[in-house]
């Protein structure tokens, strides 16, 4: 048999395999430049970059639970400018396709972003945070107009590959996901963390500073693959899937319902180097199923 073909193109981009390290688990990328082996990383996502630096969220800011990890980082990071004077350099050493996260207060500095980053070569792809539950106010993907005034803003100002984080903490995740593709988004990143609170009862209080958090883990997981297969079944756009992949199995499962690239998040906490199992798993996978290309199985079960 023929040797099993991982790779895919995100975008314009050709990557090695559909394999994409999550925002915020995996810093800038160079801090794990000595224990990673990135041969078996198909693309990562930077931390979500603000135009301003900001201090994120009074601690304790992140507690782990049973079955995954709640957090309240609340989008820490020094800004645009610091961030495009010492990280990028860093992480263009890496030579990774990266993708940069960003988010903003309103839509002026969701522009402003965009425009200095189109202007950089080594950037292929652009994920707009819609949709992170850290921050004051209501998620901005929760708003079905407003996403797609945001969208359509910056689709206007780059050509760049365009991917929007959704936040599964909506009614129906399938409307807000048809706004931002009639806004004019490239690819859909689902899905986000889960709002989520935890109790130190010991000492009657919350366990984290801003009381409420993002939670993540494989407990999410059958939800966010519910997420992933109902807006597979109603959009053709290419999906980002993730929400509890700790497995190579995992990956499989999102790729089945329709996801194109899996987004692997809390389990780099503990295992930075997850990506050379779940790409070795699938490969073996393949193998034994005779299925020479990963592309043969995206998607298999949305008509089952």
């Amino acid at each position: 048999m023929k040797r099993i073909n991982l790779g895919v193109t995100l975008g314009e981009k050709k990557l090695k395999n559909p394999i994409i390290y999550a925002s915020g688990t995996f810093g800038y990328g160079v801090e794990f430049k000595d224990i990673v082996d990135f041969n078996f990383v198909g693309a990562f996502v930077t931390k979500t970059i603000t135009l301003h630096p900001k201090k994120g969220n009074r601690p304790p800011r992140i507690i782990e639970l049973d079955c995954g990890v709640l957090n309240s980082i609340g989008l820490e990071n020094p800004g645009l400018d610091i961030f495009l004077k010492e990280k990028l350099p860093l992480i263009k050493k890496l030579n990774i396709p990266f993708i940069v996260s960003i988010a903003g207060k309103n839509l002026d500095e969701f522009v402003e972003i965009t425009k200095k980053l189109d202007k950089i070569k080594d950037i292929f792809a652009i994920e707009l945070n819609l949709s992170c539950p850290n921050i004051k106010g209501k998620i901005i993907s929760q708003d079905e107009k407003l996403t797609y005034k945001i969208v359509k803003a910056i689709r206007e100002k780059t050509k760049k590959t365009l991917i929007i984080k959704l936040t599964p903490q909506v009614k129906d995740i399938t409307k807000v996901a048809k706004k931002a593709y009639e806004a004019g988004t490239d690819v859909l990143s689902l899905v986000n963390t889960y709002l989520g609170i935890a109790v130190d009862v010991e000492n009657q209080r919350f366990f984290l500073g801003e009381k409420f958090g993002g939670y993540s883990g494989g407990a999410i997981k059958p939800l966010a693959l519910y997420c992933v297969y109902k807006v597979a079944q109603s959009l053709k756009i290419p999906i980002i899937g993730g929400g509890g992949i700790s497995r190579w199995q995992d990956a499989l499962e999102f790729f089945l319902v329709g996801a194109h690239y899996v987004s692997i998040g809390t389990a780099v906490l503990s295992n930075p180097n997850i990506a050379k199992e779940i790409a070795l798993g699938i490969t073996s996978y393949l193998k034994k199923k005779r299925i020479k290309d990963i592309k043969e199985i995206i998607g298999k079960l949305l008509y089952a």
